[in-house]
């Protein structure tokens, strides 16, 4: 099986690193009862953290549907051929009736746990679904779910006011850049660039239903960098404005790295059928092959008579 994680962003790293140098200064510049008070509020932040998640695991359990190829066949189908492409490790899928849009994951041991929200199901064609289960598979493929929990505890450590909101601030913008990697792991699991941006336009506008309607609700995002008030406030968010996202999806489509890696995920659905169609001892384990899409008539959001293609040359803005 293709197996890759150069699909992350490339400052994801640098900045991550940066956050946790500032903790350690702050702590380091504090007084020694000030370290100690720290350590330990790091350690039950950790330790607490993880009894909740274990409660909100079980309680998903008992309220949400579990996805599977009994109970969602159509949806497990789409998990199916995420998980074969992104290769994440084990992840539990839940889907919960929730008159939202979205969907998030979360875990610190294994399996990690994926939530999509019922309304999903009803905006998104299959191919802008892969794009959303593929964008939380990448947060689980790229240690995302666990490192969250870690650095945010990091991140609420006791600490002078200003040193905080310094520490809140780093901590938000490694957070922004784990959303950059996920999109790209999103656009790797969907395979087309317009279906991953619709996917994002129809989070804020599902109403899209024709080509007038998505230049609509595109132009309203690409208005969001406008403001300056918006850029600031973007500092202290944990996703990056939609404009900056879609902008980075249109650059990576054009690179070289990302074509590789599209040749790479895509045969992992060749190999995965052809593990399991050939012979294999009774101790291995059998990889299910993705299920053939249904043959029926293709809904038209998944033809694209309405959405023209997207020029990646065009939109093009300055994130500076």
């Amino acid at each position: 099986m293709f197996r890759s994680r150069r699909y992350r962003y490339d400052n994801e790293g640098v900045v991550l690193a940066i956050t946790v140098l500032l903790v350690g200064a702050v702590i380091v510049l504090t007084s020694t009862i000030t370290f100690c008070v720290s350590g330990i509020f790091i350690i039950g932040m950790f330790v607490l953290s993880a009894m909740m998640i274990r409660s909100h695991h079980k309680g998903l359990m008992r309220q949400a549907v579990s996805v599977n190829e009994l109970h969602t066949p159509a949806l497990d189908n789409v998990v199916d051929e995420c998980q074969l492409k992104l290769q994440p490790g084990p992840v539990d899928v839940y889907l919960v009736e929730k008159n939202q849009m979205n969907a998030y994951t979360f875990g610190i041991e294994t399996p990690k746990v994926l939530v999509l929200y019922s309304p999903l199901l009803k905006v998104m064609s299959p191919g802008e679904l892969k794009f959303i289960i593929g964008h939380e598979m990448g947060h689980v493929a790229l240690g995302h779910t666990w490192l969250n929990t870690i650095i945010g505890g990091m991140a609420g450590i006791p600490a002078p006011f200003g040193a905080s909101v310094i520490l809140y601030a780093a901590f938000r913008w490694w957070s922004r850049m784990c959303e950059f990697s996920a999109d790209r792991a999103g656009l790797l699991a969907c395979g087309n660039l317009n279906l991953a941006v619709s996917a994002l336009v129809k989070l804020v506008a599902p109403e899209v239903r024709s080509q007038r309607d998505f230049d609509q609700a595109l132009a309203a995002i690409d208005a969001e960098d406008d403001e300056v008030t918006n850029r600031l406030a973007e500092a202290f968010q944990s996703h990056p404005m939609l404009i900056r996202r879609i902008n980075q999806l249109q650059q990576y489509a054009a690179t070289q790295q990302y074509q590789n890696l599209q040749k790479g995920v895509n045969r992992n659905l060749g190999q995965a059928i052809d593990t399991a169609e050939a012979p294999q001892p009774s101790s291995a384990v059998t990889i299910r092959p993705a299920k053939p899409e249904p043959k029926e008539q293709i809904p038209p959001e998944e033809r694209w008579p309405w959405l023209k293609p997207l020029d990646q040359t065009d939109n093009q803005q300055d994130e500076d």
